[in-house]
């Protein structure tokens, strides 16, 4: 009888494993890893990471470019300036993965950095083409929706973080990012580029809530993902 009530025991163990497995609900970033994510060698000096740190230390010159037009007043050749330094920022953010894929410079310090680094770029640039008027009116509800987005993303990271739980980046993701920085450069060429495309400031505002639309989206796909993982634990 022992015997048979330990055979039961277990069965009842592995039918409630199997609900659990295959009832769980599914979306494009539930299938998140309960374990710690395996740490890679860090190359503090590695190119992939050389990359990473260009587009951070581009994100003070693109700040005080545009203000130096925008507040101080300074010629629109400014913008032009900013505009190329953003470019080269965007371009880092293309090949500092494809690099450190291409020469197995992959690290756990490019791969928390590598985010941080686009959302500087992207939230410092947003705040001053808000604080010089470019971004105005209800544009600014695009903004700040892409802002409360990220401040959401990090807040989620950081929490399962501590549960070991790793957070995937999805495709949809990496497009936002990639329509945000468009969306953007648009916005700081401003007035500059209305000199030669009078609608440079339309498209840059009409991307920005594309973006944003897709930001709702992606977040609201993080935050889901980070619940249902929560409630299932």
């Amino acid at each position: 009888m022992a015997g048979m009530h330990g055979t039961k025991a277990r069965l009842r163990a592995s039918s409630t494993r199997f609900r659990l497995t295959f009832m769980r609900p599914r979306c494009s970033l539930c299938r998140m890893n309960p374990t710690r994510s395996p740490r890679l060698p860090a190359h503090p000096l590695a190119l992939a990471n050389m990359l990473t740190y260009a587009r951070i230390a581009a994100v003070p010159v693109v700040v005080g470019l545009l203000f130096w037009q925008s507040i101080l007043g300074g010629g629109l050749w400014l913008r032009w300036v900013a505009l190329a330094v953003f470019i080269a920022a965007g371009v880092t953010d293309i090949l500092d993965g494809y690099v450190a894929r291409r020469l197995g410079q992959l690290s756990s310090l490019g791969r928390m950095l590598d985010p941080i680094a686009d959302k500087l770029l992207v939230a410092s640039s947003l705040l001053m083409l808000a604080a010089g008027t470019t971004i105005r009116g209800w544009a600014l509800l695009a903004a700040v929706i892409i802002l409360c987005r990220e401040i959401l993303v990090s807040g989620l990271r950081e929490f399962l973080a501590e549960l070991r739980v790793s957070v995937p980046v999805s495709q949809l993701a990496k497009w936002k990012t990639a329509g945000q920085l468009v969306a953007i450069g648009f916005l700081i060429a401003g007035e500059a580029g209305e000199k030669v495309l009078p609608v440079t400031i339309e498209i840059g505002i009409t991307l920005l809530w594309l973006s944003a639309i897709v930001t709702l989206y992606t977040g609201w796909d993080y935050l889901r993902a980070g619940l249902r993982y929560m409630i299932d634990e």
